[in-house]
Formats: C-alpha cells, sequence, structure tokens
C-alpha cells in the first residue's frame, strides 16, 4: 500500500508532466498559427483563401415590387448569410440593368449570373417552358410543387435549360389567381366574342378560340387602357396586387375562378457554367435559398390575398362573380385543343406535356379523397 506521502509525490510529477507537454502543445500551435499567417492568402501555404463571389441577379419585376421583386432581396440576402459572405448578390430591377425580357438570354450570356421570372415568359426560345409555369385548368400550387419536387418534373425543366446554359431552380407560385376584371357581364360563352381582354400565354390563345381578342399590354398601362375602354377586361394576379393597382376603382365585376392560372410557377435560373463552377457547399446554400423563396412566395400571396379581397369588398362597389358552368366549360374544350396543336409538331413539348397530364391526372384522384372532400364535407 502506497503512503500518502508517496501519492502527493506522484501527483506532482503527473501534474508537472501534464504541464510541460501542454507548454509543448502551446509551442507547436504557437509555430503553425505563425506558419498559417505567413502564408496567408497563399493557395500554396497551410491556409487557404476562401474565394469571394460577386453576383449579379436580374428580375422581370419593378424595382423592389410587392412579393416577387421583395422575394429576390431576401434570397440575397439569406444567401449572403449562410454562405457568411462568401456569394454576394446585387438585385437588379427590371429595366435597371436590361430590360425585364431580356432577362434569359442575359443570364444564359453570362452577362449576370442569376434572374427571376416565370417560365412562360421565355415560349419564343423555349416553348416547352410554358408547362413549368402554368397551364389553364391544369394543377394548383401544391400540385405544381408535388410535380416538380417529388414527380420528376425537375429533371425534365433542367433538361430543357441545358442548351441555353441555364440551371433552373425553384422560384414561388402566386396561388390561384383571380379570373379577371371585367366591365361586361359574363353570363354566356357568346358574351366572350369580340371581348378584348389582357391576357397572355396559353390562355390568350383559348379565348381568341372563344372568339374573343388576347391584348399584350404592360402592366404599366392596363389601368388606362382599361379605364378608358381600351381594353373591356384583364387578368393580373389577385387581390393583392389588384388593389394596389386600382382595377376596383374602373372594373365593375370582379370574376373567379382564375382558370387560365390555377398555379403559376416562379423560377430562379442560375448560368450553368457559373453554378458548376461553384463548391458544392455554395450550390447546396443556392439551392436552399430557392426553396426557402418558393415556400416564402406563396405564403406572402395567401396572406395578403385574403386581406385584401376583404378590403376590395369593403372599399367598393364592385361584384364578385362566379363564371357560369357552360363557359368553364367550353374554355377548358378549347384549352385542350390550343394544347394539342401546342405539341403537335413539338417533340420537347409534348414529351413534357404528356407527363405533366399523366401527374395531374395521378394526383387528381388523389385530390379528389383529400382536399376537395374536406371542402365539400368539413370546412365553413
Amino acid at each position: 500500500m502506497k503512503k500518502k506521502g508517496d501519492l502527493t509525490n506522484h501527483n506532482n510529477i503527473s501534474r508537472k508532466s501534464f504541464i510541460k507537454k501542454s507548454i509543448g502543445g502551446l509551442a507547436a500551435g504557437s509555430s503553425l498559427l505563425l506558419a498559417c499567417t505567413a502564408d496567408e492568402g497563399s493557395t500554396s501555404g497551410t491556409q487557404i483563401q476562401r474565394k469571394k463571389h460577386r453576383w449579379k441577379m436580374l428580375t422581370t419585376w419593378a424595382p423592389n415590387f410587392p412579393i416577387l421583386g421583395e422575394g429576390c432581396e431576401l434570397f440575397a440576402e439569406w444567401v449572403r448569410v449562410m454562405s457568411d459572405g462568401d456569394l454576394d448578390i446585387k438585385v437588379y430591377g427590371a429595366g435597371e440593368l436590361v430590360p425585364a425580357l431580356e432577362s434569359f438570354g442575359a443570364v444564359s450570356e453570362g452577362i449576370a449570373e442569376l434572374a427571376h421570372g416565370s417560365p412562360y415568359y421565355w415560349a419564343g426560345k423555349v416553348p416547352e417552358a410554358q408547362f413549368f409555369s402554368t397551364v389553364p385548368f391544369g394543377m394548383n400550387a401544391q400540385q405544381m410543387n408535388a410535380w416538380m419536387i417529388g414527380g420528376g418534373a425537375m429533371e425534365l425543366w433542367k433538361e430543357a435549360y441545358a442548351p441555353f446554359d441555364l440551371h433552373p431552380m425553384l422560384g414561388g407560385n402566386t396561388g390561384v389567381q383571380m379570373g379577371g376584371w371585367f366591365n361586361k357581364e359574363i353570363n354566356s360563352l357568346a358574351d366572350l366574342k369580340g371581348l378584348k381582354m389582357r391576357i397572355p400565354g396559353i390562355a390568350g390563345k383559348v379565348l381568341e378560340k372563344a372568339g374573343g381578342a388576347s391584348i399584350l399590354v404592360s402592366g404599366g398601362e392596363i389601368y388606362t387602357n382599361l379605364e378608358r375602354s381600351v381594353i373591356d377586361a384583364t387578368e393580373w394576379i389577385g387581390p393583392y396586387h389588384d388593389y394596389l393597382m386600382g382595377f376596383h376603382k374602373i372594373a365593375k365585376y370582379y370574376y373567379t375562378p382564375g382558370w387560365h392560372e390555377p398555379g403559376t410557377f416562379l423560377e430562379t435560373m442560375v448560368n450553368k457554367s457559373k453554378y458548376d463552377a461553384l463548391p458544392k457547399s455554395l450550390q447546396m446554400i443556392l439551392e436552399a435559398a430557392a426553396m426557402k423563396l418558393n415556400g416564402w412566395v406563396l405564403a406572402q400571396f395567401e396572406a395578403k390575398n385574403n386581406e385584401y379581397l376583404s378590403k376590395i369588398i369593403a372599399e367598393s362597389d364592385v361584384e364578385l362573380r362566379v363564371f357560369p358552368d357552360d363557359v368553364l366549360n367550353s374554355l377548358r374544350n378549347y384549352t385542350d385543343e390550343v394544347l394539342e396543336e401546342m405539341v403537335a409538331d413539338n417533340a420537347a413539348s409534348k414529351k413534357i406535356y404528356e407527363h405533366f397530364n399523366n401527374f395531374r391526372n395521378q394526383i387528381s384522384n388523389w385530390s379528389k379523397y383529400s382536399e376537395k372532400a374536406y371542402f365539400e364535407k368539413l370546412s365553413k
């Protein structure tokens, strides 16, 4: 058995050994730190300086446009924070660097690294892109998200953009839009004949089949044209943006549902070569920020539209109307005709539309037993 004195002596020796080793470790660490400091900024040294990236992001929206432009600013901030400043993005509104509808080409050519818009804006360059945006009588926001994220559509989207050196990412969804503002009642299909309406894309072609005229009017000109009867009707987005545009002051009827845009998908596209050159960590940060933006935009639309529909009702004499069933059924038939014509001579469009349609049919069956059953039986 060791005596108390022996134990004390042993502890003293152990403590001295520990202190000696610690001092040695600190000395070695100091030498390493000095070596690292001496080589800072050199790629051949012990410590490699992280590369800083300064990118430009174009948008198809006016600077700080409610929700859409604001979301782009948030996206840039999220990326900046998550990357600890390694990827710094400056956002440019439409016209600040290039015109709104030149964003696709500018990012494709590397003039800017990113852009935010909606795929149907590029129908002239990529006809099949329209299916990644919205289709009349198509899928709502929840279903579009399911198709994109869980249904395999993202790979088709990447394939469609690859020839343009672009990498698409999620960018939000407007949700179901309103059917539009009208200064005449729509009681039958005959009321659409000769109707001059601001309505772009596939829906514009559908209106023309119904005997109406699709008029392309920029956002800044819609109010004046509707007020002066240059057009008889217009669709825009939903109650929030419609209220800000002041349509409730000059239109008599506000129609629903938005058959033309049941869930309009937005995009954040990146120059693919520059995306591929990034470290994997920064690529993942971009994807994560895009996913967050996707959810944020839809949530904002739902919250604001709810609030501003009440304001429109309270502050104006506008009548809320529902399109008659026979009008909607006819528009649905015309939509099928337009889609068949679109895919008849375009193999890429046909491939994507078949994928879209198969998924829509499947998820519609599920929705019948889930959301639709809930709203019909349980909601107030």
